[in-house]
């Protein structure tokens, strides 16, 4: 039994690349082809260039993000232009713009490249130098104990 004919078409390569580098993910892209998300992976199966041009896109544009991240987290300078009036003129005088490393991108580039180094959560193992033998304790020794923590509440 068919279903419906698919609403493939060869120019969606294309749209598809350009959604993904402008940050599109499979539902969003689902959206602009007016089909379900289920459609979208069926597509990727049966068109392999479908499938090639959403990762093309996506890995682009996630290498790009990476390399802003990257310079933001170093810092970076660059040359732009200002507008001024000098003597009742109006001027372009170019400017070198510097911006200082970012610390929230250097710790957020650290925390995903080398989480095991740079976690927030810290594991520590403590070792119990004297245990407790709770069998050597009687039933109503024990009652009393969690009473007492219970009233200490």
């Amino acid at each position: 039994m068919a279903g419906a004919p698919t609403k493939y078409d060869e120019v969606f390569n294309e749209q598809v690349y350009k959604l993904c580098l402008l940050g599109a993910i499979d539902k969003e892209i689902a959206e602009f082809f007016n089909v379900c998300e289920a459609t979208i992976n069926n597509w990727k199966i049966e068109y392999p260039e479908f499938l090639e041009s959403i990762k093309k896109g996506k890995q682009i544009a996630d290498a790009n993000v990476a390399d802003r991240l990257y310079q933001r987290a170093l810092g970076f300078e660059h040359d732009s232009e200002e507008i001024k009036v000098i003597e009742g003129d109006i001027e372009r005088v170019p400017v070198r713009k510097v911006y200082p490393p970012d610390p929230t991108s250097a710790i957020f580039w650290l925390k995903n490249r080398q989480p095991a180094k740079w976690r927030d959560k810290q594991e520590l193992e403590v070792e119990q130098k004297n245990k407790i033998d709770y069998s050597k304790i009687s039933d109503e020794a024990l009652q009393e104990f969690i009473q007492a923590g219970l009233n200490a509440e």
